[in-house]
């Protein structure tokens, strides 16, 4: 059995977990996640806490019930407290304005980038050269993160481009004559 998948999950206070035929849905005070179920998983909702264990001895079955557990953690902590990833942008004249479900990028090309967010996840830019992106899905907020830094990711020789929040960037060295 997955080291992972033998752990339930807790349902903290204010969050509701519905196990259906088809899939499981978490409904917390920022919003509503589902998940659709496995069939090589077995999910039990007792009181407070969701179970899971492998449906039959396979390998397959054993690995997606860590996963399956794994994925239930995250819609839980994300119903309750959400999620955010930051960015910082290293360079000259880089900079972010959030507008709305839109993020307009200027990255040191001969045009503008507006990135339109997907439901669910806003961007806020406290100042021009910082992004945080917030969401209850954690991989919509990782994916939006990874698409905005796939724009202009930072270079190797002077560090321009968009990095996450405390990215350690190895710089390398100039060709010396």
């Amino acid at each position: 059995m997955s080291r992972i998948a033998k752990y339930p999950v807790i349902i903290p206070e204010k969050v509701e977990v519905v196990l259906g035929a088809t899939d499981l849905t978490v409904k917390g005070p920022l919003g509503t996640l589902k998940q659709a179920l496995s069939r090589d998983v077995e999910v039990k909702v007792e009181g407070s806490q969701v179970s899971f264990a492998a449906a039959n001895g396979s390998i397959h079955a054993n690995a997606m019930s860590g996963t399956m557990r794994a994925i239930v953690a995250n819609m839980v902590h994300g119903v309750k407290q959400g999620f955010e990833k930051k960015l910082s942008l290293v360079g000259v004249g880089y900079k972010a304005q959030a507008q709305g479900a839109k993020l307009n990028l200027a990255l040191g090309f001969s045009h503008p980038i507006v990135h339109s967010l997907p439901e669910g996840v806003t961007a806020e830019t406290p100042t021009q050269t910082e992004i945080v992106i917030r969401g209850i899905d954690r991989q919509k907020v990782g994916q939006v993160a990874a698409e905005i830094r796939a724009y202009k990711a930072p270079e190797p020789y002077k560090g321009k481009g968009v990095r996450y929040a405390g990215e350690a960037v190895v710089i390398k060295e100039t060709k010396k004559k």
